[in-house]
Parts: C-alpha cells; sequence; structure tokens
C-alpha cells in the first residue's frame, strides 16, 4: 500500500505565493478566535526539556523522543513530543487563575511517525491550557470548550472565503458527540480507525469522546498516556476532509488528570515508576491546578481548510522518495 496518494484530479487552488498568505492568514486569524473565544494568553515555550523531569509527553508510550546531552549542566535533554505536562505547571508558575489559561506554538519531532498525506516527523501545533474549578470536571463543560473550538474553527474558515473565494472547503459547526463504547457497539467488527472513518463519513463533525481505557472488547479505542487526559473526561475532534475522503483528526484535549485519576491510571497503564518523577509528584499531592487542555495542528488545519491533498503541502519536511515521486507525478508541490 502506497504511503501517500494523490486523489485523481487533484490540482491545488492556490498557487505557492497564495499558498503562503493563506497559511499565514489561518494561522493568525484562528489563533486570535480561539484564545479570545477560551481567554487564553500566548506565552512562550520550550522546544527541548530535561529527561529526567516527567515534563515530556510519552504519546503511546513506544515513540522515542530526540534526545541529545547537554554537557554545560551535566543533563540529557529531549525534544518535546507535545507540552501537555508543561503547559499545567506554567499555569502555576505564572499564578494563572480560574478561567484563565495560555497557549503557545508547539513545534516538535516526532522521529518514529509515519510518512503519508496527514502524518509528518514534524509536529506543529497550539497546545493551549486553562484553569478549570473542580465543578468543572464534567462532560458538559468539555462539550462546551468543543463547541467553542469548533466554532473558532469555522469562523476562520468563512473569513478565508472571503480572502480567498476560489477555496471551497465546507466545514458543519454542528458537533456530533459520542463515546469511544458507543462507537464499537455501533461497528463492532471495526477497528477504531475505521469506526472513526464511518462515523465521520456521516456526521461530518465529530468529537469522540472517552479515549484511552479499555473497552467492553477489552481493547482501547486508542492509546492515550495516562498521566495528562483524565481517560473519562477527554476525546479528539474530527472534520470529514472532502478532499482526500477521509476522516481528519485536527485536536486531542481533555480535562486533565487530577490526583485520583492519575493514581488509577497510573496502575491500569503499569507505569507506576513514574510516581518518583516531580511532575507526578506535584500532581499526586494536588499541588497543580485542575485544569483542561490539548493541542490543535496547525499544518492539519491548514490542508483542511485549503483542500489541499499532502500536509506536505502547508510545511516544510522531509520525505520519503515514494511520496517526492507521486506528488512530483501528479503535480503537487511539497513546501
Amino acid at each position: 500500500m502506497k504511503k501517500s496518494f494523490i486523489p485523481e484530479g487533484y490540482k491545488p487552488a492556490l498557487d505557492a505565493y497564495d499558498t503562503q498568505r493563506a497559511i499565514a492568514f489561518i494561522k493568525i486569524t484562528f489563533q486570535e478566535e480561539f484564545s479570545k473565544i477560551l481567554n487564553l494568553k500566548r506565552v512562550s515555550a520550550p522546544l527541548f526539556v530535561t529527561e529526567g523531569s516527567g515534563l515530556n509527553d510519552n504519546l503511546s508510550g513506544v515513540e522515542r523522543p530526540v534526545s541529545f546531552d547537554v554537557p554545560a549542566i551535566g543533563l540529557d535533554a529531549q525534544v518535546v513530543h507535545s507540552l501537555a505536562k508543561w503547559k499545567r505547571l506554567a499555569l502555576k508558575r505564572y499564578g494563572f487563575s480560574v478561567g484563565n489559561g495560555l497557549y503557545t506554538d508547539m513545534n516538535a519531532i516526532r522521529r518514529d511517525e509515519e510518512l503519508d498525506n496527514i502524518h509528518s516527523i514534524y509536529v506543529d501545533q497550539w497546545d493551549w491550557e486553562k484553569v478549570i474549578t473542580r465543578e468543572n470536571r464534567n462532560l458538559d463543560y468539555l462539550k462546551l470548550i468543543v463547541s467553542s473550538i469548533v466554532r473558532a474553527i469555522c469562523t476562520t474558515n468563512d473569513l478565508l472565503h472571503v480572502r480567498y473565494p476560489q477555496l471551497r472547503t465546507e466545514l458543519c459547526p454542528d458537533v456530533t458527540f459520542i463515546t469511544s463504547q458507543e462507537l464499537e457497539d455501533l461497528y463492532p467488527c471495526l477497528t477504531g480507525s475505521e469506526r472513526e472513518q464511518e462515523f465521520v463519513k456521516k456526521h461530518k463533525t465529530v468529537f469522540i469522546m472517552q479515549i484511552g481505557g479499555k473497552l467492553k472488547s477489552g481493547k482501547p479505542h486508542d492509546s492515550r498516556a495516562p498521566d495528562y487526559d483524565d481517560w473519562q473526561l477527554n476525546g479528539d475532534i474530527f472534520f470529514w476532509d472532502e478532499t482526500l475522503g477521509r476522516a481528519l483528526e485536527i485536536s486531542s484535549m481533555g480535562i486533565r488528570v487530577d490526583s485520583e485519576s492519575l493514581d488509577r491510571q497510573l496502575t491500569l497503564a503499569n507505569h507506576n515508576e513514574r510516581r518518583e518523577l516531580p511532575f507526578h509528584k506535584m500532581l499526586l499531592s494536588d499541588e497543580l491546578p485542575l485544569t483542561i487542555g490539548g493541542g490543535i495542528g496547525q499544518s492539519r488545519l491548514c490542508m483542511l481548510m485549503m483542500g489541499c491533498a499532502h500536509i506536505g503541502e502547508v510545511q516544510s519536511s522531509i520525505w520519503d522518495d515514494e511520496t517526492v515521486r507521486a506528488c512530483e507525478e501528479a503535480g503537487v508541490p511539497l513546501l
């Protein structure tokens, strides 16, 4: 099976110059819209953290971080996979109060990522985090925040169409919410990704909730690290991508673990060794604020709104020879 494919008859809607201008427009407009609607302030963020801090995102637990030694401090550092944990610590250090939050540009290298139309070893996303009350730790509040993010995305898309009428992407602002168990019950014979495909194709804009724990089948819908999202209060935002004819995940997010859910999930995931890391000790001792947060893919959002067939049209990365050849033959420029 080919790693990347170009849909028959596909041609980029914008030339190289307007592509770059449209990328800038989307990024500037969206971060203004979503930071305003969620009451977020922009902060600077690290490209790397020390290995022993426990701050790096372990993703599904098998991805290898890019590591290097720092002779000046005598420690090893890792390029971040995401800032899921760092943001929560930053909210405490910067003294953010309930109802306020932060966002930042997160740039990462995921060396083990499979390369295809929507995956690259270079990851760029808006990482965001907001302080909440214990009363906000429920599905209704999670759905409210998801709907707000989707509204900001759809507003940005509408404004982009005014600037570039030749773009034709239509996004549904109405979110369909479903739990991963409900999805398995609907499609018991399909894999997790196949279920996503079928459901998002029908409903267009979807938030799949409660990802990480085992379902009735004995398998989780998808892997999630045990130490940032509460598996009962998290999920993924999907849009239907008409260009590729597939479900496109734009954001992974959720209400974060408190001491009780962290304790439970570390045991379930068999990662009790993390209890001794500085970040985890603070969480287990209730020294960090309760938060909600997530990541929103910048390149994926751009390719969705611009109707691009390959993520390499909106970001500069490196690709295998097969992908380069397929794009060249189809007249698709890779940045």
